[in-house]
C-alpha cells in the first residue's frame, strides 16, 4: 500500500526476479549443480539489489568490481571449512572490513555486502575447494546475466534524473567516525552472536552473524540499530509462520518451489525500501524454500533460525548501545541541519532562477532535500516507533517530521513556480529569501547570535493574494519559525536519544 511513484519499486522488483531467472537458468543449462546455481542466484540478486551508485556508468564500475571481492572471499572461506577458529577469525574480519568500506561510499558499501555475502554463501552451503571451480564460474555467469538485464534489456534509470548524492555525517576522524565506530560495533556484535550461535548449532550458527550483520546495514545510530533489530526479528517469526504453512508442504515439488522463490524474490525487491520487516519476511520464506530444496527442511530447522536470528539481533543492540555507542541525539541533528542548510539553498536558487540566472537549478536542490529528508525520518524512527516509552519526545519528533514535510511542500512549490518561463522577479523576493537565510542560521547556530537572528527573523509578513511565489515563501518562513520551538527551546535536540 505504501506510494510508489513512477513504478520505481515494481520496475526495481520485476527486473531483479528477470535478472536472478536468467542467471539461474543459465547456470542450469550450463551443467551446473544445485549448489552452483543457488550460488549464482544469490550473486545476481546482490549485484541487482546491492549496487546503488548515483549514475548507471557508476553502477556498471561496480558490478564490474564485485568479483574481485567475492571471488577471494570465497576461497577462503572454502579453504577454512575444516579450520574453524581460523574460519571464525576470518567471518570476523569479513564483518569488520564490510562494514568499514561503507566509509567509501555507495560502491564501498555494495563491495562490502558482496564480501560479506559470499562468505556466508559458504557456510550456508558447505563449501569446499573442490567446488571452486565450478562456483567461480557460477559466480561470474551469473553476474554476467545480471549486467546484460540490467545495462542492456532494461536500464530505465537512462531516463531518469541521476539522484542527489547524499553522503551520511562521518563524526570526524578514527574513533570520531561513524564508520569505524560501526565496523568495531559490528565486529563485537558479530562475535558474540557467533559464540552463542555455535552454542545453539554448530551447523547453523552463521545465522545468528547473518543476523547481526543486516541489523547494521542502512543504520547509523543505537536508536535506528535497535529499532531495526526488532523489525529483523518480527520479519523472521512471520516469515517462519509461512515457511510452515507454505514451505514445509510443498519444499519437494520444484516448479511450485521455484514459484514461491520467485515471488519471495519479487517481495524482497519490492519491499525493501517501505518496510524492513516484510523485506525480512520474504527472505525468510526464500531461505525456506531453498533448504527444501537442498533436502534438509524440517520444523526444528526453522525454529532454530528464529532463535539464531534471536541472538543476532541481541549481538547487534547490545554492541550499539555498550561500544562505542553513536547516539540518535547526534545523528539526528546532524541530518535535520542538513535538511535545513538544504532548504536555505533550494530558496536561494528558486530566487536565482527567478532573477533570470540560466544556471540555477531548484529542481537538483530539491530532489536532494527529499533524499535528506529519507535520511532524517530513517534517523527518527526509533522515537516515532509506535512501541517507543518517550512519549514527549515521540511528540516533538513528530512535529519536526511534520514541519520539515511543510517545508518540502513549499519548497517544492517554489521550484515549480520558478520553473515556469513566463514568472518573473518581484523585488520583495531579496526581503522573503533573506528571512529565510536567518531562520535557517538561527536553527543551526546554538550560539547567542543565533537566538537573536532568530528573534530578528520572527516578525512575517501577510501572504499576498495571487503572488504564489511569495505564498510560498511565507509559508516557508512560517514552518522554519515553527521549528524554533522543537529545535531551539529549553529541550532543543529532545528529539533525540
Amino acid at each position: 500500500m505504501a506510494p510508489d511513484p513512477g513504478r520505481l519499486r515494481l520496475r526495481f522488483a520485476v527486473r531483479g526476479v528477470l535478472g536472478i531467472s536468467l542467471a539461474v537458468a543459465l547456470c542450469g543449462l550450463a551443467g551446473h549443480s544445485l549448489v552452483a546455481a543457488i550460488t549464482g542466484g544469490l550473486a545476481a540478486l546482490l549485484a541487482l539489489f546491492t549496487v546503488t551508485d548515483a549514475t548507471v556508468r557508476g553502477q556498471a564500475v561496480t558490478t564490474a568490481l564485485l568479483p574481485a571481492v567475492g571471488l577471494p572471499v570465497i576461497g577462503l572461506a572454502a579453504a577454512l571449512h575444516d579450520v574453524p577458529v581460523a574460519r571464525d577469525l576470518a567471518f570476523l574480519a569479513v564483518v569488520g572490513a564490510g562494514v568499514y568500506a561503507r566509509r567509501w561510499g555507495p560502491r564501498g558499501h555494495s563491495l562490502g555486502v558482496f564480501a560479506f555475502m559470499t562468505f556466508f554463501a559458504a557456510q550456508f552451503l558447505h563449501t569446499v575447494p573442490a567446488q571452486l571451480p565450478e562456483l567461480y564460474a557460477a559466480v561470474l555467469l551469473s553476474l554476467a546475466a545480471a549486467s546484460v538485464v540490467r545495462f542492456g534489456l532494461w536500464c530505465y534509470e537512462r531516463g531518469l534524473p541521476v539522484p542527489a548524492a547524499v553522503a551520511a555525517p562521518t563524526g570526524g576522524g578514527g574513533l570520531a567516525r561513524i564508520t569505524t565506530r560501526q565496523a568495531v560495533q559490528a565486529t563485537v556484535g558479530a562475535g558474540f552472536a557467533l559464540a552463542i550461535g555455535q552454542v545453539l548449532s554448530d551447523q547453523r550458527w552463521y545465522w545468528a552473524v547473518g543476523a547481526t550483520w543486516w541489523v547494521f546495514v542502512n543504520t547509523t545510530s543505537r536508536g535506528e540499530t535497535t529499532v531495526r533489530g526488532f523489525r529483523r526479528f518480527l520479519g523472521t517469526v512471520l516469515g517462519i509462520v509461512l515457511g510452515f504453512a507454505v514451505a514445509v508442504p510443498l519444499h519437494d515439488q520444484p516448479v511450485a518451489a521455484a514459484v514461491i522463490v520467485a515471488l519471495s524474490v519479487f517481495g524482497i525487491f519490492y519491499t525493501a525500501a517501505v518496510s524492513y520487516t516484510w523485506m525480512m519476511l520474504a527472505v525468510t520464506v526464500m531461505a525456506s524454500m531453498l533448504y527444501g530444496l537442498l533436502g534438509v527442511l524440517d520444523p526444528a530447522l526453522l525454529a532454530l533460525r528464529v532463535g539464531e536470528t534471536a541472538v543476532g539481533a541481541l549481538g547487534a543492540v547490545l554492541a550499539v548501545l555498550l561500544v562505542l555507542p553513536v547516539t540518535t541525539h547526534s545523528v539526528t541533528d546532524a541530518w535535520v541541519e542538513r535538511a535545513l542548510r538544504c532548504v536555505h539553498a533550494c530558496t536561494a536558487e528558486a530566487a536565482a532562477r527567478l532573477a533570470g540566472s540560466p544556471t540555477a537549478d531548484p529542481a537538483r536542490r530539491v530532489a536532494e532535500l527529499e533524499s535528506i529528508l529519507g535520511r532524517v525520518r530513517l534517523s527518527l524512527a526509533p522515537l516515532v516507533h509506535p512501541f517507543s516509552p518517550m512519549r514527549a519526545r515521540m511528540g516533538r519528533a513528530r512535529h519536526v517530521l511534520a514541519l520539515l514535510d511543510d517545508c518540502a511542500r513549499e519548497v517544492r512549490g517554489l521550484a515549480s513556480v520558478a520553473a515556469d518561463p513566463e514568472a518573473s522577479h518581484d523585488a520583495r523576493l531579496a526581503a522573503a529569501c533573506w528571512r529565510v537565510e536567518t531562520a535557517v542560521e538561527a536553527l543551526t547556530d546554538t550560539t547567542a547570535g543565533g537566538q537573536r537572528r532568530q528573534a530578528e527573523a520572527g516578525a512575517l509578513p501577510q501572504a499576498v493574494e495571487g503572488e504564489p511565489v511569495l505564498t510560498h515563501l511565507h509559508a516557508l518562513e512560517r514552518a522554519l519559525l515553527e521549528l524554533a520551538v522543537p529545535l531551539r527551546g529549553s529541550d532543543r535536540v529532545a528529539v533525540g536519544a
